[in-house]
């Protein structure tokens, strides 16, 4: 009698404990579908970055219908992956959405030509037609056009904005002379469609003096005041750094981690190990913490948007170092 009793108290104290340190689950809403793009946050799942965090992360992927800060703000999710002229723009309307934590440091963005055009420089612009993505991703375009003084509307002297899919069909088919792409994705989509380098011109956004953050770890102010969520996304953003400098040190097979947690099944080895390549470029020199003058240069270039800023006023609030200070030390 007294082993059996024995016995059921341990077993009370150790489901006690279990219970005791269950993980912490955290919900992260990706901007995009699963791609090297997000490969830092899926190794630091396989690798087991989070659960020595004791955190149960779920990776919830992307689309061309989500947007990452109504589900933050529906509570579908407690982090986000954003870029930050989105997540501006969004907080200005009322969604207090905080910059936590920036890993990547570069912009992927450009603008694509095909040679043949005659485009050279951002001077030969006008009278063309130009593809760019909506949805938010529109606003670093609009803001650098605004710099260059060239109207979107259409005009002789301005251009011809044409609303782009998810895909390079308008450069293929020549129905615009240039289209958004990120150096990690569609640029190689255009690669791989046949036309060589080459016969392309690109515009980096980042050489153009007009490249905004991209890809930020965003959370809702109202949660980080309360410090057991805080503390959360502190040691989220411990691990998911922890999963960056992996990735980078170790393209292929963090390519390959990525490929195992597709389960769509869309995405190719060679389009995955070529996108970790060059996300990793953009990751390189960003500890994760948000370097303030970076943040200064993007909030200058949506200010400066002509008649139709992303932003109308310089915004409070919108970034914190309070996780990455803890995160890092």
């Amino acid at each position: 009698m007294n082993r059996l009793l024995t016995s059921m108290v341990a077993g009370a104290v150790a489901l006690l404990a279990g219970h005791a340190h269950a993980a912490d689950k955290v919900t992260l809403q990706l901007k995009w579908v699963t791609q090297a793009q997000f490969a830092g946050y899926y190794v630091a799942k396989d690798k087991g970055f989070y659960e020595a965090e004791n955190l149960d992360v779920e990776i919830k992927p992307g689309g061309p219908d989500i947007a990452p800060a109504q589900v933050l703000a529906g509570g579908g999710a407690d982090v986000i992956i954003d870029w930050m002229p989105s997540a501006l723009a969004t907080r200005e309307k009322g969604v207090k959405v905080v910059n936590i934590a920036q890993p990547f440091k570069s912009s992927g963005m450009m603008l694509t030509c095909r040679k043949e055009t005659g485009i050279t420089s951002p001077k030969d612009f006008p009278g063309r037609t130009l593809g760019v993505w909506f949805f938010g991703n529109e606003y670093p375009f609009l803001s650098w056009m605004a710099h260059l003084g060239i109207p979107t509307d259409g005009s002789a002297k301005g251009v011809k904005v044409l609303k782009q899919g998810f895909n390079v069909d308008p450069l293929l088919q020549k129905q615009a002379d240039c289209i958004s792409t990120m150096t990690y994705n569609e640029y190689w989509q255009v690669i791989d469609a046949g036309i060589p380098a080459s016969d392309l011109v690109v515009f980096k956004y980042q050489e153009q003096g007009v490249a905004t953050l991209e890809d930020g770890i965003y959370a809702l102010e109202d949660k980080l005041a309360d410090p057991a969520f805080a503390d959360r996304m502190v040691r989220f953003v411990r691990a998911s750094m922890k999963g960056w400098k992996w990735a980078e040190a170790n393209p292929d097979a963090a390519a390959g981690i990525v490929l195992d947690n597709d389960a769509t099944g869309a995405q190719t080895e060679k389009h995955q190990k070529r996108m970790m390549g060059e996300i990793a470029k953009l990751t390189a020199g960003s500890n994760g913490a948000l370097d303030p003058a970076d943040y200064e240069r993007t909030v200058k270039t949506l200010l400066e948007g002509g008649s139709d800023p992303v932003i109308t006023r310089k915004p409070e609030g919108a970034w914190t170092h309070a996780i990455t200070d803890k995160a890092l030390k």
